[in-house]
């Protein structure tokens, strides 16, 4: 048997050491590159990112002043768009809920949910304020009823207490941020000012769409079902879906409320261009 030299590889091995540096440099890039787009894909995962946009519909109202027809109504025509759609009803509507929102990776919310405007802590100044189905308790959230991001709210003089959300607690107490979410507020006067609208916006909406002044619900739910109907079905702007819901169901008959939208770049845009950035990846530390 012969043997081979010294220094020299047997027959059928790679021949290793002569590679140049460049390829190794290529493979490693390769590598990183996967583990990277993996890391990101289990990240999507756990952020509850799906191939399809998802949508809310929180019924705060619907303890009170229940509509399964309109309900049902809006979730087909999200559904028809490509939406999932999840709803929350009467007591699951919790400052809990509000807080997780952003978490939960919708692309559309809808609150039906009685709104308004309080008078901002030791001032003045009025400020806008969206209702929870969660009774009010001074023994709760201590430490954000004293940092004001909780206000007790109430529909009438001789009615119970709630928790309601200020801007503050969309900018601070919110896990996380939204991405592009397009947010409707089917309540009383949550255009009136710009607090919360500006709020959503700095947090990740896309746009913010909201009566200025008080509605009657009978109207308000109409007029909702008419715009989600245009958005979700027609590919109409934001701006012509508010301009058509105005001029099909005018403004409230009985508080002359108008629907608005903000902020005003968003009006050229359909649904669709507000809902479809590409995610990206998040550190994970952060806000969990």
């Amino acid at each position: 048997m012969r043997q081979a030299k010294v220094g020299a590889p047997a027959q059928g091995c790679p021949l290793i050491r002569s590679l140049p540096w460049f390829p190794w440099l290529a493979i490693l890039l390769i590598i990183t590159g996967l583990a990277v787009c993996l890391a990101c894909s289990q990240l999507f995962s756990s952020n509850s990112y799906t191939g399809s946009p998802k949508a809310t519909i929180i019924d705060q109202l619907h303890s009170s002043q229940p509509n399964d027809e309109l309900i049902t109504q809006v979730t087909q025509d999200l559904e028809v768009y490509g939406f999932t759609v999840d709803v929350y009803r009467g007591s699951e509507v919790t400052v809990d809920l509000y807080r997780k929102l952003p978490k939960y990776g919708y692309k559309l919310i809808i609150f039906r949910a009685h709104s308004g405007l309080i008078e901002a802590e030791g001032q003045k100044r009025l400020k806008t304020a969206i209702f929870t189905n969660e009774p009010y308790s001074s023994k709760k959230y201590l430490a954000e009823q004293l940092n004001h991001k909780l206000p007790m709210v109430r529909v009438g003089e001789d009615k119970a207490f709630f928790f309601g959300i200020d801007s503050k607690f969309v900018m601070e107490s919110m896990k996380r941020q939204f991405e592009d979410t397009v947010v409707i507020i089917a309540g009383c006067s949550c255009l009136y000012f710009d607090d919360m609208a500006q709020a959503f916006i700095n947090k990740g909406a896309s746009v913010y769409l909201a009566w200025d002044r008080s509605v009657d619900a009978n109207y308000v739910d109409a007029a909702s079902a008419y715009l989600v109907r245009r958005l979700c079905t027609e590919g109409v702007t934001i701006k012509e879906a508010v301009s058509s819901t105005m001029i099909e169901k005018g403004r409230d008959p009985t508080y002359h409320a108008t629907l608005k939208y903000f902020p005003p770049e968003s009006g050229d845009k359909t649904l669709k261009q507000l809902i479809s950035t590409v995610p990206q990846c998040h550190d994970t530390s952060i806000n969990r």
